[in-house]
């Protein structure tokens, strides 16, 4: 029994590790603090499980740029801010990036808000706030701080402007798809091993909006110049039928292969 119970507590460390960076060691703190306190119960080790992850979690923000990185807000700002979509992404500690990064999509918004004013440009995936090569599943690259997920624009289907709003909750997941003429790399492909998820019973879930063109491809275009040439961007990714509808010719701006997730739910951007 005590050899079961220990094999549970390995699974769970392993999974908030996994999860969050840090959620392993306050989980271990926890079970730790138990056995000093005399207390055994769940209620009590989940409690100070909460306890310790919120203290560490807050010491992060001041900790992680020894380490080269900084943390991206979750609270929308003023007028031409950039904001992580879903408070989850906080939770879990992704919202981190690299200075660079950070100076990066600052100024993409900036500049996007004085184009098309009261615009707000919303960020997903980031990194974990410590150590390079800690891998941020299910992505496969961002794992040192220069790599970040962007939402597209989005209007309803009457064309009005929906600022700062995605299809999805946590803006993954909602596919534009391509026509049947459309270019598609992965047409009939079946591998195996592949983070391309299509979750097809999951579309009609969720709204029917629209890429809103005119501020996303500003802001792609935006990105493959001025944050080529002022802040070292190096690649884009995004789905071929995107890049072809908003009429980019950029050779930055890349399809990402046919194992990786698909890139016609969200921007993804890194630099050098």
């Amino acid at each position: 029994m005590l050899l079961l119970r220990r094999f549970c507590q390995f699974l769970i460390f392993v999974a908030l590790t996994i999860l969050t960076q840090i959620g392993g060691v306050a989980y271990l703190l926890a079970l730790l603090a138990t056995r000093v306190l005399g207390k055994r119960r769940l209620a009590a080790t989940f409690g100070l499980f909460i306890l310790f992850y919120a203290a560490m979690a807050v010491t992060a923000n001041f900790v992680a740029p020894t380490f080269g990185r900084v943390l991206l807000s979750c609270i929308p700002g003023e007028r031409g801010s950039v904001f992580v979509k879903s408070p989850i992404y906080c939770l879990l500690n992704r919202n981190y990036v690299t200075p660079p990064m950070r100076d990066l999509v600052t100024a993409l918004a900036e500049d996007l808000d004085r184009e098309f004013p009261g615009t707000a440009t919303v960020a997903l995936d980031g990194n974990f706030p410590f150590w390079d090569g800690f891998p941020l599943l299910p992505h496969l690259s961002h794992d040192d701080g220069k790599k970040l997920d962007l939402a597209f624009y989005y209007k309803t289907a009457d064309g009005d402007f929906l600022n700062g709003a995605t299809r999805s909750p946590i803006g993954y997941f909602a596919f534009e798809e391509p026509a049947a003429g459309d270019e598609q790399p992965c047409k009939g492909r079946k591998d195996v091993i592949t983070t391309r998820w299509n979750f097809a019973w999951l579309q009609p879930f969720f709204p029917a909006y629209g890429i809103e063109e005119q501020r996303t491809a500003f802001a792609l275009r935006w990105l493959s110049t001025e944050g080529v040439e002022r802040f070292g961007l190096d690649k884009i990714f995004l789905e071929p039928h995107i890049k072809n509808a908003l009429g980019l010719s950029s050779d930055t701006i890349r399809f990402q292969g046919c194992r990786a997730a698909r890139h016609d739910d969200h921007i993804h951007i890194q630099i050098r």
